[in-house]
């Protein structure tokens, strides 16, 4: 076999290769160096404006899009370290940072802050938890 056969995608996998690659192109990633923010409940990386105009595509409940105020509550500025995850259900990091039932994107490792009491209460009674931890 030479490095030409290797290389081409079988038939059944080549769709399938095709469609991920089409998923990660739409996968949510900072459009900015400065100014980046984590969402509190799952720790996905954006901007101010990004989650402002598009919300959190992990946390539709949270109501962020077009509403700066309830962004500035959802979000926080002090969060340590980012690892885009590409393949949540299969990434080893996706799974020690606790988002493997995420969407792909950028994620923070650690995120600092606090939701307000309406929020937690909000998020315990829908089931949820959220990855933020208030500051020591």
């Amino acid at each position: 076999m030479n490095y030409d056969e290797e290389e081409q995608p079988e038939e059944e996998g080549g769709e399938e290769i095709q469609a991920s690659v089409a998923e990660l192109a739409q996968a949510p990633v900072p459009n900015a160096i400065r100014g980046i923010r984590a969402c509190k409940r799952c720790g996905l990386l954006k901007t101010l404006d990004q989650f402002i105009n598009e919300g959190c595509e992990n946390c539709p409940f949270l109501d962020m899009v077009d509403n700066h105020e309830r962004t500035s509550m959802c979000t926080t500025a002090f969060y340590e370290g980012h690892a885009a995850v590409m393949d949540p259900r299969e990434s080893w990091v996706a799974k020690w940072i606790r988002v493997d039932n995420n969407l792909p994107g950028v994620y923070a490792i650690s995120v600092t802050g606090q939701f307000d009491r309406d929020t937690e209460e909000d998020l315990e009674n829908r089931g949820y938890r959220w990855r933020c931890k208030p500051s020591a």
